[in-house]
């Protein structure tokens, strides 16, 4: 098999067969220091790695936990040159292409209903966001904020009244097109408020007071591209002046510190910030679209996947923010409330203390324009699964993160005017 990422060559979409995974393993290696540390940079230099977490080579430092994609033909080379420097290390994932087969263990419909516990494509998601106006169209409207850069639209739905001054939440899912859980809770959550308003006493107090913004897809070409071509694919799919390689890392293109990691600037890797701050289109749509409502949203919510953490700023700097207290009391309680259900564990803090550090990011541009509680979910798993965590688990996940999401939301509703 050819190896595609972390370097996404050029090709028209008829000209590429859907990549296969065979025989790719994920490793799991926690280096104990900085010589170890090295010696990963040095395999990353020499063999085709896609890194999971962290999500590139340079932040790979003593005591971390790095997982890693490789192919069948470089993971015995990989495993040699692990255990001649004998380095602790497990193999999480023996065959990529099992897991990928397998992540679809959800109970099949036969109806035409749209199932909660099941991902979806780009079409059936389409569908379902017109499905939601129809059904409530009192309570559920739809807002092209967009499109993309390959013309896919670009759709927020909003949840709740017509008074378009009253707070509100904006929430996103799917800005990194592998990670499909993320997707799958802004359906989720869009259900559940839906479905429980006038029978959850604090859905209702929350819709009776509030709006909800939700992007349900981000990365919409990412996402498509992801179903039909290649899963592991995280960028979008817009194409690179003077290189063959294909897509920029929304999640590195804001306006938020944005040049000030060198790693970030080449277009071949899987963190590639972009040629300017909101060059992307799905970028520019959705800042465009926060700034036009940024009196009334109060606060930020992003999704990811995978290892169980609730973020919050900064990424690009080791500095708190002003109300660094509020943001932790607030991200303490959510997770509080996340475990109550199935003692799912969660960490929290500032991206740069907690995991590493990030430039570019949604969530610190948002802070930095004005949103005061701003917070990234990296959902389940912890990386038995990684990005490609069963139908089975969508249900418990979705359940659990939206005892934390009402908890944000209800804070929100307490303390702002």
């Amino acid at each position: 098999m050819r190896f595609i990422l972390p370097v996404g060559l050029l090709a028209t979409t008829l000209a590429i067969a859907p990549v296969r995974f065979d025989g790719e393993k994920v490793f799991r290696v926690k280096p104990q220091d900085e010589t170890e540390a090295n010696i990963i940079k040095d395999l990353a230099r020499t063999n085709e790695l896609d890194f999971w977490y962290p999500d590139d080579t340079h932040h790979v430092s003593a005591n971390m936990t790095v997982d890693f994609r490789v192919s069948e033909k470089e993971s015995q080379t990989i495993q040699s040159a692990l255990d001649q420097n004998k380095m602790h290390y497990e193999i999480l994932i023996h065959d990529l292409q099992e897991e990928v087969e397998k992540q679809f263990d959800g109970k099949e419909d036969s109806s035409d209903r749209h199932s909660y516990e099941k991902y979806h494509n780009w079409e059936q998601i389409v569908a379902w966001t017109e499905k939601m106006v129809n059904k409530r169209p009192e309570m559920v409207s739809r807002i092209k904020i967009g499109s993309t850069a390959e013309d896919n639209p670009l759709y927020v739905l909003k949840i709740g009244k017509e008074d378009e001054s009253r707070n509100s939440i904006f929430m996103d899912c799917g800005i990194h097109a592998r990670e499909w859980v993320s997707p799958a809770f802004c359906q989720w959550f869009v259900y559940q408020a839906t479905k429980s308003y006038g029978k959850n006493k604090i859905m209702t107090k929350l819709l009776d007071k509030m709006n909800f913004y939700v992007l349900p897809v981000f990365n919409v070409d990412g996402y498509i591209w992801s179903w039909t071509k290649n899963r592991m694919w995280r960028k979008n799919r817009s194409k690179n002046q003077n290189s063959k390689c294909i897509g920029t890392d929304l999640n590195r293109n804001f306006n938020a510190s944005w040049d000030s990691s060198p790693q970030t600037s080449n277009p071949c890797e899987e963190t590639y910030r972009g040629h300017a701050p909101e060059s992307e289109k799905e970028t520019k749509a959705v800042t465009d679209f926060i700034r036009g409502h940024l009196k009334s949203i109060k606060a930020y919510i992003t999704f990811h996947s995978y290892s169980q953490m609730l973020l919050f700023p900064y990424g690009y700097t080791s500095k708190l923010p002003f109300n660094h207290e509020d943001l932790a009391k607030i991200a303490k309680l959510s997770t509080d409330a996340l475990s109550t259900r199935y003692e799912t564990r969660y960490i929290y803090g500032p991206i740069q203390s907690t995991i590493y550090r990030t430039s570019g990011s949604s969530l610190d541009w948002a802070f930095d324009l004005g949103i005061k509680h701003t917070f990234a979910f990296e959902l389940r798993d912890k990386g038995k699964f990684g990005f490609l965590l069963p139908e089975s688990q969508i249900k418990p996940t979705c359940k659990e993160t939206m005892l934390a999401v009402k908890v944000i939301a209800k804070y929100i509703l307490k303390n702002t005017s």
